[in-house]
Formats: structure tokens, sequence, C-alpha cells
């Protein structure tokens, strides 16, 4: 390996140096990388140096477009498994955002500096913190891939969440959003009684089930007979159906888990049983034909109608929550402030286990302010109290 001058002279008979680093890499074959100054032409000597010992150095010549690197991922994706919903997002993510923006940037040439006007270009584009991230976070899974591949010696995007310090967007994006809020992103007490006292035919058990247990959408539609348990009064989520309506397992590890209910939802449950349409799949909430009901007719055939005749509605008479994921937030809130009906409160583990979370981190950041607090300002004053008179007596 070598850094050599090379000196030529232009059309018009004008003077011009380069410096060229020479080498081999790993499979034999002569390379070269050109710079207009030899300070850039020994530093990228220095760099492939280190980059061979470790075996992931990349001659710029066999760096795949990025274009080209984020179809071999997401066929990478397709061949993995994933679910469809997932792939339609990686795909949207591939067409939409870094193809068109990066997509003709080989790898080799994708810096941290390079990473960072994308995502400089994704602000301007009005694209919100929470999509940027996303995109990040895919094409850093791009070059991943094809670092698996040998196509890449860096991952530009992790290098440049290295520099950064630890938790700061994601601290500056719950600022944005802000803490769920009771009357606004969870129902009230009143509003979800007066939903159950309007929800009528077969939306009533599913919308009953929802705000006692806090089961996901997507586990109310995939949930069994076979997994209700009304001798003991427990749900076993063991499945989901997916927005395509596909059957597969739940979203997570934690999210396989058995739910108690009731009284009231065991004798809804119950009752529905002995209308519930016959379904192949053995369906607790299919629809008329006993197939997968659609989230789409869930919430505007059953939960907004119900929330109109309610009168649970906004200044301008529309319904005031519309997604079903505000029954989940319900519960939870709900399981919280048991106290308040004359019960006691589960502590936070219990709730974590009962909504399925992957981690007592994501309750509490999530529903963590609706935890009881207790008066403490009357604690603090006591154990001033107790300091200052423990003092005086030791004075004296």
């Amino acid at each position: 390996m070598s850094v050599r001058k090379r000196i030529w002279a232009t059309s018009k008979r004008e003077q011009r140096e380069s410096w060229m680093v020479l080498y081999r890499d790993g499979t034999g074959q002569r390379c070269q990388e050109t710079f207009d100054r030899k300070k850039d032409a020994d530093a990228r000597q220095a760099e492939i140096k280190v980059n061979m010992r470790k075996g992931t150095h990349v001659a710029p010549s066999k760096s795949p477009l990025v274009s080209v690197a984020a179809g071999s991922w997401l066929r990478s994706a397709e061949s993995s498994g994933l679910e469809r919903s997932t792939q339609d997002q990686y795909r949207q993510h591939v067409e939409l955002h870094i193809v068109p923006l990066v997509g003709h940037l080989r790898l080799v040439d994708l810096t941290p500096q390079k990473v960072r006007e994308f995502e400089d270009r994704l602000r301007e584009l009005k694209r919100s913190r929470s999509m940027i991230r996303k995109l990040m976070t895919s094409l850093g899974s791009i070059i991943a891939d094809a670092q698996e591949q040998g196509l890449a010696a860096h991952n530009a995007v992790r290098d440049l969440r290295r520099n950064r310090k630890k938790g700061k967007d994601q601290r500056a994006e719950r600022r944005e959003k802000g803490k769920l809020k009771i009357g606004v992103d969870i129902p009230t007490d009143s509003d979800v009684s007066r939903i159950l006292s309007h929800a009528e035919g077969r939306w009533r058990p599913l919308l009953l089930t929802a705000i006692f247990t806090g089961l996901r959408a997507s586990e109310l539609r995939g949930l069994r007979w076979a997994d209700v348990d009304l001798k003991r009064s427990e749900l076993h989520i063991r499945q989901r159906a997916d927005r395509y309506n596909d059957i597969g397992k739940p979203k997570s590890e934690s999210s396989e888990r058995v739910v108690p209910f009731g009284k009231v939802v065991s004798n809804t449950l119950r009752e529905w049983k002995l209308a519930c349409p016959r379904s192949d799949l053995d369906l607790v909430f299919p629809n008329g034909v006993g197939k997968i009901e659609s989230l789409a007719n869930i919430i505007n055939r059953g939960l907004i109608p119900t929330q109109i005749a309610a009168g649970v509605v906004t200044k301008a008479g529309k319904a005031k929550y519309t997604g079903m994921h505000c029954l989940r937030h319900f519960y939870a809130s709900w399981l919280i402030n048991l106290a308040e009906d004359g019960g006691q409160g589960l502590p936070p583990k219990v709730v974590q286990e009962r909504m399925g979370h992957s981690s007592i981190t994501l309750t509490m950041d999530r529903y963590g302010h609706l935890f009881p607090r207790g008066d403490d300002n009357q604690k603090t004053d006591e154990a001033e109290l107790r300091l200052v008179r423990r003092g005086s007596i030791n004075a004296a």
C-alpha cells in the first residue's frame, strides 16, 4: 500500500496534481482512491490499514448504492417472516423517504455528516419527530444488513447516534407530546359510564370487554372462545389479528398473558356466547358472517356512533375519542386508581403484566403520572420537624 503523487496537464496546458492511495483489497484486487490533498490521502491510507486488519474494508468500487442495499434489506425482511404491516412500513420508508433523498449515494459515501444532512432534510419536509426516528432506524438497519454481507465498513447512523448525548431526542419528543390527559386521551369515568349505557347489539360486549380488560384492538379481533375461561374469569392472550386480517402471534413475548375480569364481563360474555355468530375461527367478536371483524368497522360502526348517542362529543358534535386505544388507556388508569372505588390500586408491576408491556419502564413512562402520590407535602413537613426537634434535643 502506498500514497503517490500524480501530475498531469489539462487541455489548456495547466498543470494539475492529485494524490492516490494504491493498494490491494482482501481479494487481491488492485484498488486506487484519489484525493486533492496529501493529508487526506494519508488519513485514508491509515483508515484502510485499520479496516483491513479488522477485515471490514470495502473498496469504493464494490460499495453498493443505498438504493440497492435498501432493496436487499427489504428482501431480507420479507424472508424473515415479519408481519405484512411491518414489511409495508419498511417499504414506505425506503420508497418515499430514503431512496429519494440518499438512494443515489454509495454506502461508502454515507458518512455521519451525510446522515445528519438526511435528518435535517426530513425536518425541512415537516416530518414528525416520531417519523424521523423511525426513518433513521430503518436507514441504520439497511447499513447493518450490508455490513453482514461485507458491503459496508461503518454504520454512519450508529456513529452519529454514538456522538450524541443519550436520550436527548427522546426527552425532546416527550416534552413535545406531553403526558396522557384524562378527558383528552383517556376517557373519564363519566364518559365510560355513558358509553356503556348506550352500547347496543354486538358492540356492547366488545366495548365492555375492551374497557375492563385493556386488550389491544388486534387482540380483541383475534380472541377465541377457546381462550376465554368463564369458570375462572380469565382471558388468555395467545393470538391477534393484524390489519390484513391475518391471524398471528401476539405483538411480543410479554403480550402473551392472562387477563382476569369481573362478574360484569363474565355475565356479558356468557350472554353473548349464545348470540355470537358462528365462526370457523372460533372468534369471540367476529363480523356478521363469522370472519375477522375489521378495525375500521369497530371504530366507525361501534365506538364512534355509541359516543355520539351517549353525548360523549366535542363542541363540534363529533365523537370525543377516535381510536380504540383510548379504552386501553382507561383500563390502565382504572387499575391504577381502583382505590377511589373503595379498593386498592394495583402496583406498577401488576399493571405492566395486565397491559402486556415489554418492560416496567414503558408502563411508568406512559402512566406513571397517574399513580396516587399521597400527601407528599405533609410528609415533607413532618420529616423536617422531626429533624429539627432531634437537633434541639441533642443541643440541650
